[in-house]
């Protein structure tokens, strides 16, 4: 560590200097600035770079079990890296079906979600290739910032201030986040509008006391339908 970051155990914490963060973009730039009273760097200008998810994930790996308990997290449930995409889980062909487009005839279009995962695919082998041929560090950021882009808007294409990921036809490519949310979404649309024998409908709500592959039903209506 550079010894005039030293921490300071002034007013709790770790002590070490900490950033102010601004978000541009998909970017998160940390600016550190001289600490007062700090009279060898008292004169240096605020140094800025950007902090990258490697930067975040190394942190938060660092994280010991007895500091993650003392947050109110769970080593089990909730360490804080997970919080950062290191693998991502690709939906089975049910979740996006391929659609036929001339009546059958073997002509067929994808989904938008099996087009996203091949843009995935292929900027993240571009990354591979640039670390292996040993590209410019500025290089390998421009196709590390494509990849960001196109994991971004594979779950939502919506995002203020970042362009919108489009079709060939020029069509807004529908998410991940557009499928669930909303009226004519997964949750209400589909799960909560049934209108067939043997169902009813009641207000969906979230409950703690449930894990996450269970759904509670009302006692009343547990009773009066059958499976």
């Amino acid at each position: 560590m550079d010894k005039s970051k030293e921490p300071k155990h002034d007013h709790g914490g770790c002590g070490n200097v900490q950033p102010e963060v601004r978000r541009e973009g998909m970017k998160l730039n940390g600016t550190w600035k001289p600490q007062k009273g700090d009279e060898e760097n008292e004169g240096q200008q605020p140094e800025k770079k950007p902090i990258t998810p490697q930067m975040a994930l190394n942190i938060f790996r660092h994280i010991s079990t007895e500091e993650i308990q003392k947050m109110g997290l769970s080593n089990d449930y909730a360490r804080p890296e997970w919080m950062i995409i290191t693998v991502l889980p690709v939906p089975p062909p049910p979740v996006r079906p391929s659609i036929s487009v001339d009546g059958g005839n073997g002509m067929r279009g994808e989904d938008d979600l099996t087009y996203k995962l091949g843009d995935i695919i292929r900027a993240s082998g571009n990354v591979r290739a640039c670390e292996a041929e040993g590209s410019p560090a500025h290089v390998v950021a421009d196709f590390e910032q494509l990849l960001q882009f196109h994991v971004a808007t594979y779950m939502d294409n919506d995002i203020a201030g970042q362009p919108q990921a489009l079709q060939k036809s020029g069509r807004p490519v529908k998410s991940i986040r557009a499928r669930l949310k909303g009226k004519e979404g997964r949750l209400r649309g589909n799960l909560m509008g049934k209108r067939v024998d043997f169902s009813a409908r009641t207000v969906i709500t979230g409950d703690p006391n449930l894990s996450l592959d269970e759904v509670g039903v009302p006692r009343s209506i547990a009773r009066t339908l059958t499976y």
